[in-house]
This record gives C-alpha cells, structure tokens and sequence, in this order.
C-alpha cells in the first residue's frame, strides 16, 4: 500500500511539475508576442497641411470614440490594473510628459491605428485597430492632424505591465484577437469611398466606428455572452426602426420606445456625424440580411 501511495506521490509530482513548465514556457511565449509584434509595412498617408485637415480630423477623433479610452484631452487613462492582469494603460497620445505625440512621426501613427503595433515594434492589445484598419488614407491623414496638433497635456500614464497570468492570457490565449494578428496588413489603405449616402459609405463609416467592437463582427449582437460591451442585433434593426428613430438613437441616445441607451454605446460621439454619415450607415443596415441574435458561440 506503500508503495502504491509513493508512486501515486511520484506521479503527481511529476504533472505538477510538467504544468509549471508549460506555465513557464507559456509566460515567455507570450511576453516575446506582446514585447516583439510581427514586422509589418506603414502604409505611407500624404498628410494634409490644408487649413480644415485638423478640425476634420477632430470629427473622425469623436466618430472613432478615442477619448472614451484615452480620455477628454486624449491625455491617457489606466485601462486595467489589478490581478489577474495587470497594468494595462490607453496612452496619453498628446505631446507633453509621459505622452507618445512628441515621439510619432506619421507612419507611427498608421502603424498603430491601422495596425495595431505601436512605434516600439510592441503588440498593442485592446486597441480596435482591425476596425480602423478601415481608414482611408485622407481621412486617417486628417486624424493624425488633429492628433499632432493636440494640447500638450502632462499625464504619466505608465507602461504596461502585466503579471503572470495577464502575460499568458494576452500573449498566448487572447493573441489571435489582437489586431496585429487579425488585420490583412497588406490591404489597408486606399482611397475613401465617396462621402455619399449609400451603402458603401456606411460600410466604412461601420468599420471607423468600430460598431463590431460591441455589435459583434457580423452586428448580429452581443447578448452577454461575448467578450465586448451589451449591443443589440444591428441585422435586423431596419425592420424595427425608421431612419428618423434611427438617426434620433445615433445621435442623442434616444431608443423609439423613449429609454436612453446606455453610454456603453457612445452616442455622444457619433452626434459628431453628419447627416450624410448616419443616412449612409442606415442605408448599409437595410443591405443586411437579417440574423438570429448572437448566442456568443
């Protein structure tokens, strides 16, 4: 009986040894992924110098919500800290301390909006860059525009620093949802389809304003089951809404039956978009073929 106990012992022992090395190993696969992104081409954008670039640029800032991670003055905030994790940051993007403005030359700016790797060769997580990837070029060129010629605002942020768990969990587990894994590097860019309403327009106007970050990527909606904020099927919304309830929700809030939407759905963004710009989502919405509410599969 002994015996058996001891070898018993022996065979635990020698799993429990064998999940600290995978452990182990999974640790430093995943720091070598976050800390060294695959090498990937900027895609050179002419930048504006025309005197409406910046005020542009600020639309596309509110139509793509950077300062609901970034913060009003796009000064930077803490994303997440704490265990299992650790310290995740969304960057002051401005020029003064601790910002990363003085530091971007335009093709750091692309690489990371439309890329997802940030001017350190580093794999940025979180960031819905397989969203942006979707900027044409004089758009993204107005949005850098804007952002160099952002206030200095002084705020240390911090690196990221991830503990154990959090270095497996984003370098290893979560890798393939980045966007440096998920973008088609070699076809961004391009030109912007023309500012109309049409559908083409409000496919674009999907993709900058990453509504698959909440709505799913086929919008047939997050129902509590999928890793990203609540968002309702978009792909049958045009059988429910008309466009004026629609352009009412898009831009105060407002749902038809009179509740307000929650702020997880950043509506006090989009109210910077123009008419022409929420027409032609809805006209890109009634393209769609209706699907059954997502069940987070």
């Amino acid at each position: 009986m002994k015996q058996i106990a001891k070898w018993i012992g022996v065979i635990l022992g020698g799993l429990l040894a064998l999940l600290a090395i995978a452990a182990v190993s999974l640790y430093f696969v995943g720091g070598n992924r976050l800390s060294n992104a695959p090498e990937v081409a900027a895609v050179p954008v002419a930048m504006a110098t025309d005197a409406g670039a910046v005020e542009r640029g600020r639309q596309w800032a509110q139509v793509s919500a950077c300062t609901a991670c970034h913060g009003t003055q796009l000064e930077g905030a803490a994303f997440t800290e704490g265990a299992p994790i650790g310290y995740v940051s969304a960057p002051n993007l401005t020029t003064g301390a601790g910002g990363v403005g003085a530091k971007y030359e335009p093709a750091d700016w692309e690489l990371a909006i439309r890329h997802g790797v940030n001017a350190a060769g580093e794999t940025m997580v979180i960031m819905p860059s397989y969203h942006y990837d979707s900027y044409g070029d004089e758009d993204l060129a107005d949005l850098i525009a804007y952002l160099e010629a952002m206030p200095a605002v002084d705020n240390e942020v911090g690196e990221r620093e991830l503990m154990f768990l959090g270095q497996i969990i984003f370098g290893v587990f979560a890798y393939n949802s980045w966007a440096v894994s998920v973008v088609d590097h070699t076809a961004v860019g391009g030109p912007v389809p023309a500012a109309e309403v049409t559908a083409e327009y409000g496919a674009y106007m999907v993709g900058v304003s990453s509504c698959g970050s909440c709505h799913a990527e086929n919008l047939a909606g997050n129902y509590g089951q999928l890793d990203s904020p609540l968002g309702p099927n978009l792909t049958t919304l045009a059988s429910s809404w008309t466009e004026e309830e629609f352009v009412t929700a898009v831009r105060t809030g407002q749902a038809p039956d009179g509740r307000q939407i929650s702020t997880e759905m950043p509506w006090q963004h989009y109210a910077a978009m123009s008419d022409t710009q929420v027409q032609a989502l809805w006209a890109y919405l009634n393209t769609l073929e209706p699907l059954p509410d997502n069940d987070g599969g």
